[in-house]
């Protein structure tokens, strides 16, 4: 475990560098500081979608998938570290086909929203890819664990069928895309 911080403010970012598990310091705008900074705010995002979800199991499900960013930010964060695993993935997958599995086939492109719920999967969604994108950018520039990009990529799919899911239950049903609407 690293060290605890007593004081929250040390000053030693006032120069626009930021240090990293490993000890070293990096530019607060380099691509890792980025790809773990997307992941703490899909974290935090995740956490107002938990703080909103009705569905105690699903909270379940995002409460461990919040442990596992916090792994995964950790390993980006300190380079040579492998936290998250292929079990990782695998978990993800099994959640994402039991949730699916109770789901209409998907005949329509959907619109984010139907419900509070659903709109804040959609956003953690959109917020996942891009912390994939963010990972991808970084693993062409230095080496980063595959399993981390195969992680993100899984779990905004799980956080798909989790919108769908939230917009059905709340009744309001998913809000589809129509392409003849009239503007």
């Amino acid at each position: 475990m690293g060290n605890r911080l007593s004081k929250i403010y040390t000053r030693t970012g006032d120069d626009g560098t930021t240090g990293l598990g490993d000890g070293s310091r990096t530019q607060k705008d380099s691509l890792r500081v980025e790809a773990y900074g997307t992941v703490y705010e899909l974290n935090s995002t995740l956490g107002m979608l938990i703080a909103t979800i009705e569905d105690e199991g699903i909270a379940e499900i995002l409460l461990d998938v919040q442990h596992d960013l916090f792994d995964l930010g950790g390993e980006l964060c300190m380079p040579e570290l492998s936290l998250i695993k292929d079990d990782h993935t695998s978990r993800i997958e099994s959640e994402l086909d039991k949730l699916n599995a109770a789901l209409p086939p998907l005949k329509d492109f959907i619109l984010p929203g139907g419900s509070l719920s659903a709109a804040q999967a959609h956003l953690a969604r959109t917020i996942c890819r891009r912390a994939e994108r963010r990972v991808i950018s970084l693993a062409r520039q230095e080496p980063v664990n595959d399993v981390v990009i195969h992680y993100l990529n899984r779990l905004s799919d799980l956080l798909f069928v989790i919108a769908r899911t939230a917009a059905r239950a709340s009744g309001a049903g998913e809000v589809l895309w129509d392409h003849d609407r009239k503007r």
